[in-house]
């Protein structure tokens, strides 16, 4: 006893550690309190913590984070939409697509600039080299989406949106040797019938189709395929927040676009053009940035606290919602084969989604199906026998 009094003793004489022991056991418990210079600094005790907005999500239920997190995602992303589109509809403003990205890029790297310095380190982790790749398909993606946008019904620019899923996996076979199981080939099908289908649709009562407006989508579409798989690899290599790849990224994108306006001669006519229009341009500009920038948090933290599968639902439907109201508030011609292409996407995005999360996805095969009508069968005579 006075062995196990004088181990117990020095136990408890080390700093930061406090032993509670019972007599009638071996077992113990051992609380450890670190000292001042283990304690964790303020950003590393939060990570658990989904903070948007200012606003911390963990202390409310799950129910009322879903509630919250949907109503954002639809609140932001809608107005985006009809604040872009509103954009483009005033008069002479189209041949501006790209001063419009470089505007939107400025604000971005404002309100990356101001949620970097809210945050406790404020340090570059990802490689300057790694955020000029990054930029170049930061712009390639939205300079070229926008753009489109002079060409395209702004419905047709979302249904091609939704159908990043075929470049990557025409890139994933080519670059990477990559095999894909066949739900991801239907889904890739349903998606690629779809796409020609709506376009189809878009160029027999469109007015204005120009196939110009495919290409600049389909290629925006592309970019938008390599940039999240060269965004995730960074972050994850180095560690890099989410405001330190806004800031960096849409930084050095605007110096890109913009000495690309300038060796075009294409900037001086945009800001001639909306210095005449300054609210129409500039204040719908910074509204759409403003909601982009915290439609994009929602998404995360949907993503960060229900998973990908919830989160990608949420956005398909947001996206569809979208259209219907483009079709509401803007007047443009309408045919049925707009629906039936759209569900064969909807039905593509499914087969994707399917086909990442089959083991938590269980559907019945047809085999199953029809075992399981037999074995009732059986068991029907049986009874009746019986």
């Amino acid at each position: 006893e006075e062995q196990a009094e004088d181990n117990s003793s020095a136990e408890c004489s080390e700093p930061g550690t406090m032993d509670l022991k019972f007599t009638s056991s071996r077992k113990y418990i051992s609380i450890s309190v670190p000292s001042k210079s283990q304690a964790m600094s303020p950003h590393i005790k939060s990570v658990d913590d989904v903070v948007v907005l200012g606003m911390n999500l963990s202390k409310f239920s799950k129910p009322t984070q879903f509630f919250i997190c949907v109503s954002g995602v639809f609140m932001f992303y809608l107005i985006y939409g009809y604040l872009q589109e509103l954009i483009f509809s005033v008069e002479g403003f189209k041949p501006f697509g790209w001063y419009l990205t470089l505007v939107q890029f400025g604000f971005y790297s404002i309100f990356g600039l101001i949620e970097l310095q809210l945050i406790q380190d404020k340090r570059r982790r990802i490689p300057g080299k790694t955020y000029m790749i990054i930029a170049f398909l930061t712009v390639g993606t939205m300079g070229l989406s926008n753009t489109s946008l002079g060409y395209l019904n702004y419905p047709t620019q979302v249904i091609f949106k939704c159908c990043k899923l075929i470049p990557v996996m025409i890139g994933g076979v080519f670059i990477q040797g990559k095999r894909y199981n066949i739900v991801d080939v239907s889904a890739a099908l349903c998606m690629s019938l779809g796409l020609i289908w709506f376009t189809l649709a878009d160029s027999t009562v469109a007015p204005n189709f120009n196939l110009t407006g495919v290409v600049l989508i389909s290629l925006a579409l592309c970019a938008d395929a390599v940039i999240g798989n060269v965004q995730e690899k960074a972050m994850k290599l180095h560690n890099g927040s989410n405001s330190e790849m806004v800031l960096y990224s849409y930084s050095i994108g605007f110096v890109y676009i913009l000495f690309g306006l300038t060796c075009t001669s294409g900037l001086s006519p945009a800001v001639t053009f909306c210095s005449k229009h300054p609210v129409q341009t500039y204040g719908y500009a910074f509204l759409f940035s403003l909601t982009g920038y915290f439609g994009i948090s929602f998404v995360l933290a949907l993503i960060k606290i229900f998973g990908a599968l919830l989160a990608v639902t949420v956005t398909t439907g947001r996206k569809a919602m979208t259209i219907v109201l483009s079709f509401l508030f803007f007047a443009k011609p309408f045919t049925l084969q707009y629906v039936w292409s759209g569900l064969l996407v909807v039905l593509g995005i499914f087969l994707n989604v399917y086909s990442k999360n089959m083991d938590k996805i269980k559907l019945p095969s047809l085999l199953g199906l029809w075992k399981k009508s037999v074995e009732e069968r059986k068991s029907r005579t049986l009874s009746q026998t019986v």
